[in-house]
């Protein structure tokens, strides 16, 4: 099984470099699944059903996602209604919508699971004891499971990957918007990497304008963020996975420039 995971995508820019390029990619590169987060669709906050559905069209299969699903009202009535866009999982109870989703791939399941890190992040259930259980419970239905680990901080995301090594097929981190050099298949055979990076303008501050980044840092007060433009790219990675055994054969970078037309 290859599945493709495309990094946080970034409002319209990001939308429109996965518009542009993942059919074709998804084509040449022989991909069955796609997962994408996108958590930051909507002007970097949120999502809306529209934003969703487009997504869906352009061939993703499923959307995790992170702290920024909540910014939206139309976000939380996109959790309630579609199983396929996935809030991290270790949320406390009473959240609405899915932390995973188990997905009919060919002749076999593949399971998706979101979790959002608490290192410098908001201090919410444990993503390790949460994630573990949930393991357990999607082994029973499937040896290959996936995991969008959504955190700040490094080490917590390769802690995370060390503690359920040999148990899962992949753990990529997502949220910081900036790509790690660090692709591996780890010792127990899931594939790894610290940070997919970003689908969006490179042209700013992780998708937005300089300017207003340069300020917020400059002043110390929030400034209005509005998306950056130019020099789009499309990242994160392509995994390949043993589905008898469910370990991961292979992880590589994904790293796409586009060309915008006009």
């Amino acid at each position: 099984m290859r599945v493709l995971f495309i990094a946080d995508i970034v409002g319209k820019p990001g939308r429109q470099v996965t518009h542009a390029l993942l059919p074709r990619l998804r084509n040449e590169r022989a991909v069955d699944v796609v997962i994408a987060n996108g958590e930051n669709l909507a002007g970097g906050y949120g999502v809306t059903p529209g934003l969703v559905a487009g997504l869906f069209e352009d061939g993703v299969d499923v959307i995790t996602s992170g702290n920024h699903i909540w910014d939206r009202r139309e976000g939380l009535e996109v959790l309630e209604k579609e199983p396929r866009v996935l809030r991290p999982a270790n949320y406390p109870a009473g959240n609405p919508g899915s932390g995973h989703a188990v997905i009919p791939v060919h002749d076999t399941q593949l399971a998706v699971l979101n979790l959002q890190g608490r290192v410098f992040m908001t201090s919410i259930d444990d993503p390790f004891r949460t994630g573990r259980a949930l393991v357990d419970e999607l082994r029973a239905e499937t040896n290959n499971i996936v995991i969008d680990f959504h955190a700040e901080a490094t080490a917590e995301k390769l802690a995370f990957a060390h503690f359920i090594d040999g148990l899962v097929s992949a753990v990529v981190g997502t949220h910081t918007h900036v790509p790690t050099a660090d692709a591996r298949v780890l010792s127990g055979g899931t594939a790894y990497v610290t940070d997919l990076g970003m689908t969006g303008s490179h042209a700013g501050v992780i998708g937005m304008r300089p300017q207003q980044a340069v300020q917020r840092q400059i002043l110390g007060r929030r400034i209005r963020l509005e998306m950056a433009s130019g020099e789009l790219r499309l990242q994160g990675a392509i995994v390949d996975i043993d589905v008898a055994s469910g370990h991961a054969t292979a992880i590589e970078r994904i790293d796409l420039a586009y060309e915008e037309e006009g």
